[in-house]
Formats: structure tokens, C-alpha cells, sequence
């Protein structure tokens, strides 16, 4: 579940036989089911200025925009030295509002919190335009997936004992 890791995606699913449910297609799923084309990213340093996510996300035919880079340090500070000890400060929940407001208004009809621990402090009440959890996101999948493969399993099992 953590986006920033994703910048080794591709290198463990080549390495790996078994399904790999990549965040960013997860999540471009769902800003795409929503209707949104262009969507802000908050996330680490990395997540933001990294090209893994942005480019993952434009092959689904989404744009990504990032805030500007003394609020990409805000937000990437606000990450590793509040969230990640836990410690959830008012002034960066009204930060983050500013920084959400802002990609508003350059064009994103929605926002990712492309990180863990941002939804400790962002939720769907503080913008503006929606916010979509991509860790939420990556573990409704995850588990739509096991349902899924449990439910063949049952059926495959189910046909067995009737046959």
C-alpha cells in the first residue's frame, strides 16, 4: 500500500508470478469511474516529483498535477515529521486545505492522497473537489481480489463434489 515504493513496481511484478495490484491503476480506476481527468497528488517528495506515478497515471488518460515546490515541501515535511510520529497539527490540516484549494484552481477536479498517512490528517470533508485515499483504494481492491479468487475457488470446489 505505499506509493512511494511504487517507484519499484515494475521491477517486483516482473519478478513475481503472482497477481501484483499496482496503487496507481487501482486508483486511476477510480478517478477515472468518477469522471475526473485531472486530479492533484500529495504525497512524498518522491511520489510528487518522480515521474513513476504521473506517467502511470496519464496512460489511463489521467492528468496529474503537483503543487508548487515550497508546498511540495510542506507536504512532504508535514509527512515525515508530524504523520509518521503521530502527530496531527491543525495549522497542516489548514495547510493542506490551501495546498488542495490550490490545484482546484489550476485544473484538478480531484486530489490523491498518494500516501499512507496523509488521511490521518485530509479526508473527503476537507476539499473542495474529491479526495480519493489511495491506500483505501488499494486495499478495497486487494480484497476484491481475494473475494473474487475465493469465490472461484468455492465454485470450482462446489463442481467437483457434484460431478
Amino acid at each position: 500500500c505505499t506509493n512511494t515504493m511504487h517507484l519499484v513496481a515494475d521491477t517486483i511484478e516482473a519478478a513475481i508470478n503472482v497477481p501484483f495490484l499496482h496503487l496507481v491503476d487501482c486508483t486511476a480506476d477510480r478517478v477515472t469511474a468518477a469522471g475526473v481527468g485531472a486530479v492533484g497528488l500529495l504525497g512524498t517528495r518522491f511520489t510528487m516529483e518522480l515521474p513513476f506515478y504521473r506517467d502511470r497515471m496519464r496512460r489511463h488518460g489521467v492528468e496529474v498535477i503537483v503543487p508548487d515546490e515550497p508546498d511540495r515541501a510542506l507536504v512532504d515535511a508535514v509527512i515525515y515529521d508530524e504523520l509518521t510520529v503521530g502527530r496531527i497539527e491543525e495549522s497542516s490540516r489548514a495547510a493542506y486545505r490551501r495546498i488542495i484549494a490550490g490545484l482546484a484552481e489550476r485544473g484538478a477536479q480531484g486530489v490523491i492522497l498518494g500516501c499512507t498517512e496523509i488521511s490521518l490528517l485530509i479526508g473527503a470533508e476537507d476539499g473542495a473537489v474529491p479526495v480519493f485515499d489511495s491506500t483505501r483504494i488499494h486495499v478495497e481492491a486487494a480484497l476484491d481480489l481475494a473475494l473474487e479468487d475465493r469465490a472461484a475457488a468455492e465454485s470450482v470446489e462446489r463442481a467437483a463434489r457434484a460431478g
